[in-house]
């Protein structure tokens, strides 16, 4: 496997001998600028024809943000990253106990801010910085060596874990999101699924989170159900989580239309298609979360995700404009969305991060059309 090692060269001479050794250690091709030799176009440009031929990028950052070439806004190894996330797994190393420059410090922040696909970690001096790529490379070695993945296998699966549709929840539809990963394997053991640190995270995260699913103003329960670690609201909203790291989660589509007197009876025999949209998004940013909490070597590298929107019989969907223009009327339909089978999508584990916004669109867009609309 080729690694394209990306940062100043001058100053940095010994780090970039350290990333040289951790690389050939575990026996992978170090791509590095020191090796090109004459080229006929520009050393940047002979570097970003490296990067493109390599599968991995290790990224070094220090205290200078170095040369911005003729033409550009950006430094050599500024353009380097910005190239890379966009295709390759960057893992990014940031010298410690360092004054960086202002470009610098915004470069770093930069790094630290982007949330898809990207190892970081620091590094104090050369020695430390070879045993951090060593464990990084050996960690995403690992994530990708369990085996080949069958995608209609893992959409099987996803499908399958959907639950049954909740009969008798009175007004409120639930939707429902099941995430199944591949390669198949164990994620948890037994032993991790029944501790009790496990189940306060999840409840935590749920509550509390950057994309909390769970209602914040009530409690919750959480226990095994067979192999099944599961953690539940009164609401209606629960979650499920596997040994092979699946995920299901329940959540109530517009909260308000349990209690009737915050609304009209008609509120609860609609589909809001802004409810729907902000619950995908936080059940896959919650996804993300949990999965990287069980797996941060991302052994599952491919998951599929399955949707559907459960006790929806006769509802009509509508965005929230057009609700407030009829709210107490809607069409009759004899449509019977209980029976239709659940969207469903295959695609990168990353894409739960880099591609959220396309995710939910190709989720909520097919689900809008198995209702009628108003």
């Amino acid at each position: 496997m080729k690694i394209f090692v990306s940062s100043l060269i001058s100053g940095f001479e010994d780090k970039r001998v350290a990333a040289r050794r951790a690389i050939t250690s575990l026996r992978h091709e170090p791509v590095m600028a020191e090796d090109f030799g004459a080229q006929p176009t520009s050393p940047q440009l002979a570097c970003l024809h490296g990067l493109r031929q390599s599968d991995r990028v290790i990224l070094i950052l220090g205290a200078d943000y170095g040369f911005v070439p003729v033409g550009s806004i950006l430094s050599a190894t500024h353009q380097e990253y910005r190239e890379a996330r966009e295709t390759k797994p960057v893992l990014a190393f940031v010298q410690q106990g360092i004054d960086p420059d202002e470009r610098q410090a915004a470069f770093i922040a930069e790094v630290q801010a982007w949330e898809g696909g990207l190892f970081r970690g620091g590094f104090t001096d050369a020695d430390d910085l070879q045993d951090g790529i060593v464990r990084a490379l050996h960690d995403a070695d690992i994530a990708v060596a369990v085996g080949p993945v069958d995608e209609q296998e893992v959409a099987r699966r996803a499908a399958e874990l959907l639950p049954g549709d909740g009969r008798g929840s009175g007004y409120a539809a639930n939707l429902d999101v099941a995430i199944a990963g591949g390669p198949v394997q164990r994620v948890l053991r037994p032993s991790q699924l029944e501790a009790i640190h496990l189940a306060e995270h999840l409840q935590q995260t749920a509550m509390f989170g950057a994309h909390r699913i769970f209602d914040r103003t009530q409690g919750s329960t959480s226990g095994l159900d067979g192999s099944d670690l599961v953690v539940r609201q009164d609401g209606g909203a629960s979650l499920r989580l596997t040994e092979q790291g699946s995920l299901v989660l329940r959540l109530p589509l517009d909260r308000r239309n349990r209690d009737l007197r915050a609304g009209s009876a008609m509120d609860g025999m609609v589909i809001i298609e802004e409810d729907v949209h902000a619950q995908l998004g936080n059940a896959i940013g919650y996804a993300a979360d949990v999965l990287t909490h069980i797996d941060s070597t991302e052994r599952l590298t491919h998951l599929a995700i399955a949707v559907t929107i459960s006790d929806a019989e006769y509802r009509e969907w509508r965005t929230r404009a057009q609700h407030s223009v009829t709210p107490g009327s809607m069409q009759v339909s004899h449509r019977n969305n209980r029976e239709q089978l659940p969207v469903s999508v295959s695609v990168r584990r990353a894409a739960l991060r880099l591609g959220r916004a396309d995710l939910i669109e190709d989720l909520v867009v097919p689900l809008r059309r198995r209702f009628p609309t108003g």
